[in-house]
Parts: structure tokens; sequence; C-alpha cells
């Protein structure tokens, strides 16, 4: 079995030059970035797996990919790449690093709660052009952040906002149970958030999930965090009500 790592670029190949270890299966380095799909036929031919960062896999030209088993994705939101389920019908099985970015990404959406609340930007735009803005910010100690989804980064983002006092509740479309979450229907998370912060997968079931009736039902003033992927908001039609929300994407 001989595989390639696709698109080693910056520092991805020392990095995986200093991984590797006797005995792994061999593994070719190319540290040639923004692959064409009209390239990847040739550039894959002879290999079984490919190491992915961010080359896009369009079906249409992995089609042409004889032999190729496996694509292991080294980051996050493999659809945005690739249609896992399609790969599958051609043989190819996409693989993912579970676990992989959650803490990282669950940070940055906290950080980016924290900065809608205090109006961080615009005090910020306020101070270098010389004003002093006098606003108040949401006190985040007491309020509900709903999470819109139950993967690996929304548990760690209900663990980090429950760790300040925040009461968490979720909605997954599958049940689940969590210590320190409360589970609820779907109406019940948009009404009682303060803050709601998006952690679905982008697919065909969630592709403009949050509509504008849904969020309509939220709270006047309530925090819109979307740290998945931004087609979960169906944009297009929602404008009028989010206006009414301090909207983060």
């Amino acid at each position: 079995m001989k595989g390639l790592f696709i698109d080693a670029v910056d520092d991805l190949a020392t990095v995986f030059r200093n991984v590797s270890r006797p005995g792994d299966p061999p593994v070719d380095v190319n540290e040639q970035g923004d692959i064409p799909p009209g390239a990847l036929p040739g550039l894959l031919a002879g290999y079984d797996f490919v190491l992915n960062d961010h080359t896009q896999m369009p079906t249409d030209a992995m089609r042409a990919c004889a032999g190729l088993k496996h694509v292991i994705f080294l980051g996050t939101g493999a659809r945005s790449y690739m249609n896992p389920e399609e790969l599958a019908e051609l043989g190819i099985t996409v693989h993912t690093i579970k676990g992989y970015g959650d803490t990282a990404v669950a940070e940055h959406t906290v950080a980016l709660i924290w900065a809608a609340a205090r109006g961080l930007a615009a005090m910020d735009r306020g101070m270098r052009d010389g004003q002093w803005l006098r606003t108040e910010g949401m006190e985040l100690t007491g309020k509900t952040i709903g999470l819109l989804g139950f993967g690996g980064i929304a548990a760690e983002v209900g663990r980090i906002c429950a760790g300040f006092g925040m009461r968490v509740l979720a909605w997954n479309r599958t049940p689940k149970i969590a210590r320190q979450v409360q589970f609820v229907d779907l109406d019940t998370l948009l009404a009682e958030g303060h803050v709601l912060s998006i952690h679905l997968l982008l697919n065909d079931e969630t592709r403009g999930f949050l509509s504008a009736d849904r969020i309509a039902k939220m709270r006047p003033g309530a925090i819109l965090a979307n740290t998945a992927r931004g087609a979960i908001v169906d944009q297009d039609r929602s404008e009028e009500h989010t206006s009414e929300l301090q909207s983060l994407r």
C-alpha cells in the first residue's frame, strides 16, 4: 500500500517527516498546493491512499482516479472539499480525524460570542477614531446558550460556557446525553437562547436549516454565532430578521 500527501505546503512537509516512523506505509510528499481538479487523476495514479489538507476533490475528477481507495482528510469540514457519499460509491472511503480541532474551534467560537456580547469590534473602531463609545454589553454569566447540533465542537463550547456560569441548552438530530447540558426541542432552543451557536454539518438536510421563520423565533438582541458553514443559514431570506440580532458568521 502506497500513499501521497497531496498538498504538504508551508510547514506540513517538515511536520510529516518528523512524525513518520519506520514501518509506516510509504508516502510520497507533494509540496505544491492549489492543485486543479483536472490534475488529480494523473497526480494520484498508482496510489492507494492520499493525505489531503485542503485540496478540492470533486466527484467528477475523482471518478478517474482508478485504484485509489482511501482519502484521509487532515482538517475540519471535509464536506467543503469533497462529497464523502459520492466518493464511497466510487469505492473511495473518506476518513476524518475524530476530535481534530474541537477545542481550538470551540475557543474561537466563545471568543466571538464574548466579542459580540461586549461590542468589542465597534468599541475598537471607535477608539481608533478618537471616540469613547459608552455602550452596555450583555453579561453572559447567568444567560442561556443554545447549541444547534451537538458534536465534538459543540460539546467543548458547552463545557467552556458552563464553566463561566451559562445555562447550556442543545438540540441534536439524534438523541444524546451530556453533562451540564439540557437537550430540548428546536423551538425551545430558539426561544430561550440569549446566544445561538451553530454546530451542524453541512449537507442536503441542513442547507438553509436556519431559515427566516426559525430566526424569527429567536429573542430580540440574541447573538447568532456560526462557526460551522455559512450555507446552514438561509441568508437570502433571513435579512429582515437578522437586523434584530447581533450576527457573527
